[in-house]
């Protein structure tokens, strides 16, 4: 029997129980994936402490890479030992085997390893939608990105950079905000020391940033509407810190009458063409050097707590990948 990780309580990463599954063979629609790495995300954290609800008992995680091992009835377009990756898939990625419907999973194109496809997936497609569909960066654009050390922070600002943006991060220690520098922030800053709306303020001259890209929440919201110039649009897709409580619409005409959405990533590949084509997008990127694969860290999947602790802590940096 293959191994999963099962939640069939919500709590603290003690939750996750690693156990036997039996996996069964694919059904209409359905593939059967043999996992060779497994993608890491703040979403999972949400849906095992509660913020999310989930029905239980249920798998976790969203993304991963690997095999097809056996096509079902009805699909077209795999076979046996094509090499696949999904980024929206069921919940149930952090497993050695399981089921999929074969319209959650894209083709992994030749010069993208497996590490690096399962940790683009989510990140690398949530940074496509963010920067070509939700706000379109221009060259000339001031952008800022919290958590810009992290792993979709770190895809955001190269490929923001790639399109001619001027990209301000912020991080909460020394190292992360050298990090962010490094891997393409034009200017970051230490939140913990410096006041970030003053900081971004001050580099742009008064006027404040065209977007900002928040995926904090709760402990920056407030803040990142004041970094907001005239016009500006708030970009809310994740709540790391905690979940946003309210938004008084009027405090968007106060402040200069700004834009603000809470996208999430199934709406924009609601489709399998809008799939392929949004992961075809990344890969390309990928493949042109304009966005780096950054995995900071790997895990085997038997120690996943402590991957959850570490992620929920922030002593990540980029991508965190578990290996079955």
């Amino acid at each position: 029997m293959a191994k999963a990780i099962m939640l069939e309580r919500q709590g603290g990463p003690e939750a996750l129980e690693f156990t036997d599954v039996n996996v069964g063979e694919p059904g209409e629609g359905m593939l059967r994936l043999r996992h060779t790495a497994i993608g890491l995300n703040f979403i999972e954290v949400y849906q095992r402490n509660g913020l999310y609800p989930m029905e239980l008992p249920s798998g976790l995680g969203q993304e991963a890479a690997g095999v097809v091992e056996a096509v079902g009835p009805g699909v077209s377009g795999f076979k046996p030992g094509d090499r696949v990756a999904y980024g929206n898939g069921p919940p149930g990625a952090y497993s050695e085997e399981r089921l999929i419907p074969a319209d959650k999973v894209v083709p992994i194109p030749n010069g993208i390893d497996d590490r690096s496809a399962a940790s683009l997936m989510l990140k690398g497609m949530t940074a496509q939608y963010l920067l070509h569909r939700t706000y379109a960066v221009n060259p000339g654009d001031t952008v800022l990105v919290h958590a810009a050390a992290g792993g979709v922070g770190t895809l955001l600002t190269q490929w923001a950079k790639r399109l001619g943006a001027t990209v301000i991060g912020t991080a909460g220690t020394d190292e992360k905000v050298a990090y962010a520098l490094e891997h393409g922030c034009d200017h970051a800053i230490q939140y913990q020391r410096e006041n970030f709306v003053d900081r971004a303020r001050e580099l742009t001259g008064g006027e404040g940033v065209n977007v900002v890209y928040d995926g904090v929440g709760k402990a920056t919201f407030e803040g990142s509407l004041d970094c907001l110039r005239r016009l500006g649009m708030m970009v809310s897709f994740g709540n790391a810190s905690g979940a946003v409580e309210s938004l008084k619409p009027l405090d968007l005409a106060r402040r200069g009458s700004l834009f603000f959405t809470r996208p999430s990533l199934p709406h924009y590949i609601a489709t399998p063409e809008e799939l392929l084509a949004t992961a075809e997008s990344l890969f390309d990127a990928v493949l042109a050097g304009a966005v780096k694969v950054e995995i900071g860290q790997t895990y085997p999947l038997t120690e996943v707590t402590q991957a959850h602790r570490d992620l929920e802590s922030r002593k990540t940096h980029g991508a965190t990948v578990l290996l079955p």
